[in-house]
């Protein structure tokens, strides 16, 4: 039986290259979180390591390693699903990895993964340049988990300022859009809740978008502001600075009354959209 209503946390956290200590900051927030009647928790991109992307991908895991099993027993401790927001998935044979988010169901078991499509290669001088082509194969296919919390459209950072994928999500049936992310402190300020709010207002979706926060190395900082938006693209949960857990009541009935009051989804002429991906 599917829940209409609940709570849900999205976790903002500070991750360096430093695995342990990160997984140790991932559960002491989880907990806060379970513990104050999350029934869905969201980690951001990255969250169990983070280095510049120009840099050899010296810490990789396996989907059935000791990583995803070490978050599979939290999520089964504290009976939740968990989002990782993002994890280093190991290619066999291959010196590039996959930026793969996983949910994890209440019992541990693993529930979807997707491995994120668009990478992050930007050379804006004198603000940010990073190549996330250089150790990252991208996915090819968008994932809409069917969970008895809703049906939940996995997307990752980078992913945020190409629409058409969260329509695509939106027409399979997404109800919540998640989009776990490291955006950049340069970036951040202009685009970040401009960008989340559109993706919630265009597609009539709830929004979790758990964020890393501050200094990870002398190179790289991110911008936080982790948020989560209803579908008529009020933020109704934000933090901008500093980790922490940020929670919200979760109604999916507001989905459908948006959608039903502003039905531009049955609107839309979906043969005038690029590559008829919708």
């Amino acid at each position: 039986m599917k829940r209409k209503e609940y709570r849900l946390a999205a976790i903002q956290m500070t991750s360096t290259e430093h695995v342990d200590a990160n997984l140790k900051q991932a559960e002491r927030l989880i907990a806060q979180a379970a513990d104050r009647g999350a029934r869905l928790v969201a980690l951001p991109e990255n969250f169990a390591w983070l280095r510049t992307e120009g840099d050899a991908v010296d810490f990789r895991t396996d989907l059935d390693g000791e990583l995803l099993q070490r978050m599979g027993e939290v999520a089964k401790r504290h009976r939740i699903h968990l989002l990782l927001g993002s994890v280093p998935e190991r290619i066999p044979r291959s010196r590039r990895i996959y930026n793969s988010s996983v949910l994890l169901g209440p019992k541990g078991e693993q529930v979807a993964v997707y491995r994120k499509i668009h990478l992050f290669d930007v050379d804006y001088r004198g603000g940010v340049q990073l190549k996330e082509s250089s150790n990252v194969k991208p996915g090819d296919s968008p994932v809409v988990a069917e969970t008895p919390l809703g049906r939940l459209g996995l997307s990752i950072c980078y992913d945020l300022r190409f629409p058409e994928l969260y329509r695509r999500l939106a027409f399979d049936g997404a109800q919540i859009l998640f989009m776990p992310a490291a955006f950049t402190a340069y970036t951040g300020p202009p685009h970040w809740l401009p960008l989340l709010r559109a993706r919630a207002i265009e597609n009539q979706c709830w929004v979790v978008a758990p964020a890393q926060v501050g200094q990870h190395n002398p190179t790289r900082r991110s911008h936080g502001e982790t948020a989560i938006i209803d579908p008529w693209g009020t933020v109704v949960a934000r933090k901008a600075r500093g980790r922490g857990v940020v929670m919200a009541e979760i109604d999916l009935a507001q989905v459908e009354k948006v959608r039903r009051g502003l039905p531009c989804l049955q609107h839309t002429r979906r043969k005038l959209i690029p590559g008829g991906a919708c």
